[in-house]
């Protein structure tokens, strides 16, 4: 019997752009550096955190590439490959597997709203045109679409390389349904820093976290104690993280943590258009919230 092949804390990392709103190549090698250090299991580049509607195609495939070389091996890579056009997601995800991703992650066809018909198709289709692990990205509130429980039990029945979902659908009645119906060996981890606990005490695996950008220590913590069925432990972490989970969404993510990783100097805070800047009453909160718990330096004690 396959084993599951995600669980614990990966970061979806976010993707630092200098002056010129150029990538910043030597920023991203610290701040997967930083992860890497601090016990996470992977990273993750190119996904929602990581600005990807904004990257060209080639800064896609070059982030992704520098990240397979920066990590070598030390943690796993899961590649954000998705897209609303099913050839595009297939083209990205080929490119990945070669590029030496250990799996790929495919978001929900956004914009366009695809039926339940239409996700099946459109994610066994990209599934099986790569040889790696694929994990689902189930987000409704950026896709505008949902993808039941039946539809993914199709998937994986019709492609067994799909073997996880990131589940951010924030419907908790969901996320134990998908738990409870899919296979052993399949991996249900958690789209929301606030749920992480919530998730993994309910028979989840893990957590791919913004926060983590910020606080690796804490939420790989958090994850372990709640995974080890310490829930005294874990309850009293998620209660304590609880604030800066909340911080992190003042406004659209990725713009609080890259506003945070900026104030600690790891970052330029440095946006592409349409996303921009905290408005300066947000601002004002998040820098006297991260002044009060010594977060402004490089601390990771939140």
């Amino acid at each position: 019997m396959r084993e599951k092949i995600f669980g614990g804390v990966y970061t979806a990392i976010v993707t630092p752009f200098d002056d010129n709103e150029e990538v910043d190549y030597g920023k991203l090698r610290e701040l997967i550096e930083f992860q890497i250090d601090n016990g996470v299991e992977g990273i993750v580049p190119c996904g929602t955190t990581g600005e990807s509607p904004t990257l060209s195609h080639d800064e896609h495939n070059r982030i992704i590439e520098e990240t397979v070389k920066i990590v070598d091996s030390r943690v796993k890579v899961l590649a954000g490959t998705g897209s609303n056009s099913t050839r595009e997601a297939i083209d990205m995800s080929i490119h990945a597997e070669k590029a030496g991703v250990d799996s790929v992650m495919l978001v929900n066809p956004y914009y366009n709203k695809p039926t339940q018909e239409g996700l099946f198709r459109h994610f066994t289709t990209v599934a099986k045109a790569v040889n790696i692990p694929v994990v689902i990205y189930n987000i409704k509130g950026r896709s505008s679409v949902n993808l039941e429980t039946d539809t993914l039990i199709r998937i994986i029945n019709e492609a067994p390389n799909v073997r996880g979902v990131k589940e951010a659908s924030g419907d908790m009645e969901q996320i134990k349904e998908v738990i409870s119906r899919t296979p052993d060996d399949f991996s249900v981890m958690s789209g929301d820093d606030a749920l992480t606990f919530e998730i993994i005490r309910n028979g989840g695996d893990g957590i791919i976290s913004v926060a983590s950008n910020v606080i690796p220590e804490k939420v790989v913590e958090l994850a372990d104690a709640s995974i080890d069925e310490d829930f005294e432990r874990a309850s009293e972490l998620n209660n304590e993280l609880q604030p800066f989970f909340e911080m992190m969404f003042i406004e659209t993510s990725p713009i609080p943590v890259k506003a945070t990783l900026a104030l600690q100097g790891k970052i330029e805070e440095v946006y592409r258009l349409p996303m921009c800047e905290l408005m300066p009453e947000n601002k004002e909160r998040l820098e006297v919230f991260l002044s009060e718990r010594n977060l402004t330096g490089d601390s990771n004690e939140p």
